[in-house]
């Protein structure tokens, strides 16, 4: 086995594991705040949850795969070492942005929802009350 195969194996047995970690601790965690942004409707959280996962599954594993390639071919330990980190980090860096842009798309949509919520009355119109004449004549 050449170095270069080496660096695809030990790449993809370092990123498909932390894909699947931070897709599960992101589901897992990430929950309760779902139930928040969809005004504690816990069977839209849960299915929207579940559909982030596969999601997060399909572009995260997807640019894994595409990421993969190495365009000079690997000589020695140091320089397996040099293109893991590279590739690694970049997996990891993309991991949190799209992590992070979740989370901002989600706490754009709960801040909305509450400010739609503070909008509508507490109680229906009880109907109109007759102008009152004032207090002295002016």
């Amino acid at each position: 086995m050449t170095w270069t195969v080496g660096t695809y194996v030990v790449y993809l047995l370092i990123t498909v594991p932390l894909t699947i970690w931070v897709a599960s601790t992101l589901s897992r965690n990430g929950r309760v705040f779902l139930e928040d942004v969809f005004a504690g409707d816990e069977r839209l959280a849960h299915a929207v949850n579940r559909l982030l996962v596969v999601g997060f599954y399909l572009l995260n594993l997807g640019f894994v795969m595409l990421f993969l390639r190495i365009s000079e071919p690997v000589a020695d330990l140091r320089g397996m070492f040099d293109t893991l980190s590279v590739k690694v980090g970049v997996v990891t860096l993309t991991l949190g942005v799209l992590h992070f842009v979740n989370v901002y798309a989600f706490n754009a949509i709960r801040r909305r929802s509450r400010l739609e919520r503070t909008r509508t009355a507490p109680l229906p119109p009880q109907g109109f009350l007759p102008p009152t004449q004032p207090a002295y004549p002016a």
